[in-house]
């Protein structure tokens, strides 16, 4: 369970989507000016070198936001939070949800953030610089039946697991379906890979048959190599903000756009 280190893959196609559509309704809700939370219940280390061995033994980044960074519009808010990062750390860093949100949310707003594997734990304190955001190194899941609901209760809570554990698919539509009841007004936003073993399928019939309202982005995508059994990345957001399906349908023309064209 404690295996998975996000920087062999940081900056993929998969990142591009969940990252883009996590900024997107980050933005949206810092519109209204009243305080928010943000949970996220598997962190990682939030900042990436996308120069290191690891990044560029795996060739994802350079498919993924090395193809679609100049393709961004710059003043949307995923553009402006890689734009922050690398201007503070250096052209090859690119930044974790945690430091998405850490850089689009404001002081008034609360962040907790949970990572259990020990060294990822240690870079993301180490990477993470404002006061009010909390580092949990407990496990996720716990952390967010422990908070919810949160105060304040309006926000986000990214869950973003490596499914290393298989039984992941099985229990997280029971988890998400019990911190949606204690907080119906939180935006509930669920990445999963698509594998070409499906074994998310049934993971989605039940969460649907639940959270029937929910918006569900899919972007499909050969392997990034021979045998590799990743074809495809998804968002499950449980009380989707308006206009999120419009900002998911253009991010598909983004990166149809910015693929095509290498």
């Amino acid at each position: 369970m404690l295996s998975y280190q996000h920087l062999y893959h940081a900056g993929n196609l998969a990142d591009v989507q969940k990252h883009a559509l996590l900024a997107w309704m980050l933005d949206y809700l810092t519109r209204k000016n009243k305080p928010l939370s943000y949970i996220e219940t598997h962190a990682g280390r939030g900042l990436y070198d996308l120069a290191s061995a690891p990044a560029l033994k795996t060739g994802e980044a350079a498919k993924g936001i090395g193809r679609l960074a100049e393709a961004l519009p710059a003043d949307h808010p995923y553009a402006r939070a890689l734009a922050a990062v690398r201007a503070k750390h250096g052209e090859s860093f690119y930044p974790g949800s945690p430091l998405i949100a850490e850089t689009l949310l404001r002081p008034m707003d609360k962040l907790h953030l949970a990572e259990l594997h020990p060294q990822e734990h240690a870079a993301l304190e180490a990477a993470i610089e404002a006061p009010n955001v909390a580092i949990h190194r407990q496990d996720g899941f716990e952390l967010a039946q422990s908070l919810c609901p949160p105060d304040p209760r309006r926000g986000l809570m990214l869950v973003d697991p490596s499914y290393e554990v298989k039984q992941d698919y099985d229990r997280i539509p029971k988890i998400l379906g019990q911190i949606a009841k204690k907080w119906n007004v939180g935006i509930l936003a669920l990445w999963y890979p698509i594998l070409t073993s499906d074994l998310h399928l049934p993971m989605l019939k039940a969460l649907q048959s639940i959270h029937p309202d929910a918006l569900r982005h899919e972007m499909r995508f050969p392997p990034i190599r021979e045998g590799h059994r990743m074809v495809g990345t998804g968002m499950f957001v449980i009380n989707p903000p308006w206009g999120l399906e419009e900002e998911a349908a253009g991010l598909d023309r983004l990166v149809r756009r910015a693929t095509r064209r290498r």
